[in-house]
């Protein structure tokens, strides 16, 4: 994903764009995510950590909260232990082996556990593991308050009832294979959705980060925003993702 082909891509837009930045598995690897989230702060863009309840330990919560006081920093809930409930196929905890009942308590224990530690500072967004969860998974948000779900956006679409679909387009991992689902977003989507793992991210990763992070910075048809912006926005409501 060269900085050529992003500058052309959005030279060609008529409107701005948005983007995102949503980063998995906060609650492991903490020295990691210290090290990303000084990295945003220092060029001034928003960040979104999707943490997982059962992982969150006291030294990360007063990371986390002082962190929120000097940097936009966007927390959502990440599953509930980020456990793989799935015997066989691919790794999902809110997957079709959970029954509704198992999903939705789930949901509520580990928004109960958010709510405690680090009340008024976490947003009613929801990332699964995975970026994978069911319909059953989607009614438990819904009863449970939360206002948005964020998947893959090339994951199988979901009644969502009223829930904001926030997707993400690429996963910063695996850019080289995902480089053209990215620029495609880039070029015709309002809003893009880049996500990050910090825990497994090397040297190499966070000096290209750097790189994205400054080319989109300074670009006149780019606007770097929070995830929770977009609650407050309206959107067109339809009874499946796009």
């Amino acid at each position: 994903m060269s900085g050529p082909d992003i500058d052309a891509l959005l030279a060609r837009r008529a409107m701005p764009v948005s983007v995102y930045f949503r980063d998995d598995d906060a609650g492991w690897g903490d020295q990691a995510l210290l090290r990303l989230l000084d990295t945003f702060a220092r060029h001034q863009i928003p960040i979104d950590l999707a943490l997982i309840p059962r992982a969150l330990q006291l030294p990360l919560e007063r990371t986390l909260r002082a962190a929120a006081g000097r940097q936009a920093l966007g927390i959502h809930q990440h599953g509930y232990e980020h456990a793989n409930h799935e015997s066989a196929g691919r790794k999902s905890e809110f997957g079709p082996s959970r029954d509704d009942q198992a999903q939705a308590s789930d949901i509520a224990a580990g928004a109960e556990i958010l709510r405690q530690a680090l009340d008024g500072l976490t947003q009613p967004l929801f990332t699964p593991p995975w970026n994978r969860c069911t319909q059953p998974t989607v009614d438990a948000l819904v009863a449970a308050g939360i206002r948005a779900l964020s998947r893959d956006a090339r994951a199988a679409p979901l009644a969502l009832h009223g829930l904001r679909s926030m997707p993400v387009h690429l996963d910063w991992q695996k850019r080289a294979s995902g480089c053209a689902a990215f620029e495609n977003a880039l070029a015709n989507a309002d809003t893009v959705g880049i996500m990050l793992h910090h825990a497994v991210m090397d040297e190499g990763d966070h000096l290209e980060l750097v790189d994205l992070l400054v080319r989109l910075r300074a670009h006149p048809r780019v606007q770097c925003i929070a995830m929770g912006e977009l609650l407050h926005e309206p959107e067109e409501i339809s009874q499946c993702e796009s």
